[in-house]
């Protein structure tokens, strides 16, 4: 008589147990809700260290949305090689979403369901930098992104409650300038990923204000960067973390109103410039710097329609004092007219 094994948190994905070879039925005891972005996430697991990985992206953030909690669970099966798996390809067709490292870590997730299910192994599990990036953060990013979020590629901040959007191609400073103007006293809302809420369509955009992330070469520029670890990003690029937390001097804020939106230009020129830009390159840009987040086109272009309603300029410069100053002196000609 075939007997049925009771599928524990110790069992791994090979070899298939008899009754359940899909593994479908794998107790997943622990539950915990989380809100990245302010929008409520459920992790559902059967490891406390994938909880602990997701306290360490997540934790200490509060919801600022009551859309419906989107759904995540991530088992911890076996695995026997040492070494920490590859990073993982992703693939999607429609509104099914793949995430693949090897046979031990992969991942699924249904963009118009708001689900996704993974597997990890303890050698992922135990590189929570890895686990973090390559599955929580990217499996609660395409989520969102197909749920509630439009992702922009841009830096926000925040003076005097006015809302200004970094925006510019890979290497054009958004994340430093960002940083710069924390510095300088503006309120700092997100690096180079930002999103734009899409829900009342208007120009409200969230971001991940709880850390930064720079290129490991902005360490010329911030002398403070110097001996920080280096850790992957989800999209493969090194980059240096620096938690907000630890920056006593920085204002932070979870979300912000778009006001301006800034393309950024290096020039040689030690005399920054503001320029007016045209909304048609500007909505170019927005659409060449769209992904495939399993959300309608309809509702994508909608949303860039309505943040591009905001003003709109072209930041020509060098040194980021001077370009902190040109945007400040922007702001200050604002407060003014009113």
């Amino acid at each position: 008589m075939l007997s049925i094994k009771t599928v524990t948190a110790t069992d791994v994905v090979e070899p298939a147990i008899a009754g359940d070879p899909l593994l479908s039925n794998v107790e997943l005891p622990l539950r915990r809700l989380y809100h990245p972005l302010g929008f409520s996430i459920e992790v559902i697991t059967n490891s406390e260290e994938v909880l602990a990985a997701a306290e360490e992206s997540w934790g200490g953030l509060r919801r600022a949305f009551r859309e419906p909690a989107l759904e995540l669970r991530i088992a911890l099966g076996g695995g026997k090689s040492g070494l920490c798996p590859p990073p993982p390809v992703y693939r999607g067709q429609r509104h099914l979403l793949s995430i693949v490292a090897d046979s031990q870590n992969f991942a699924v997730c249904d963009r118009e369901q708001g689900f996704a299910f993974a597997w990890v192994d303890r050698h992922a599990v135990e590189r929570r930098a890895y686990l973090r990036y390559h599955f929580l953060e990217a499996i609660a990013l395409s989520l969102l992104a197909s749920s509630y979020v439009t992702p922009l590629h841009a830096a926000c901040v925040e003076l005097a409650g006015h809302g200004v959007l970094l925006c510019g191609n890979s290497g054009a400073g958004k994340s430093s300038l960002a940083f710069a103007c924390a510095r300088a006293g503006w309120r700092y809302i997100s690096d180079d990923a930002s999103y734009l809420v899409r829900k009342g369509g208007g120009r409200l955009v969230v971001g991940n204000s709880h850390q930064v992330r720079f290129r490991p070469s902005a360490i010329e520029l911030f002398p403070e960067l110097e001996g920080l670890s280096i850790t992957p990003r989800a999209a493969g690029k090194p980059s240096i973390e620096l938690p907000t937390a630890l920056m006593p001097d920085v204002t932070t804020a979870r979300q912000s109103t778009v006001e301006y939106i800034i393309f950024l230009n290096r020039v040689e020129s030690d005399v920054p410039e503001l320029l007016p830009f045209p909304k048609q390159l500007a909505m170019e840009w927005a659409s060449q710097s769209q992904t495939d987040t399993g959300a309608s086109d309809e509702q994508q272009v909608a949303s860039i329609r309505e943040l591009l309603n905001a003003q709109l300029f072209e930041l020509r410069y060098c040194t980021l004092d001077r370009a902190v100053a040109q945007l400040e002196s922007l702001i200050r000609t604002t407060e003014e007219r009113w």
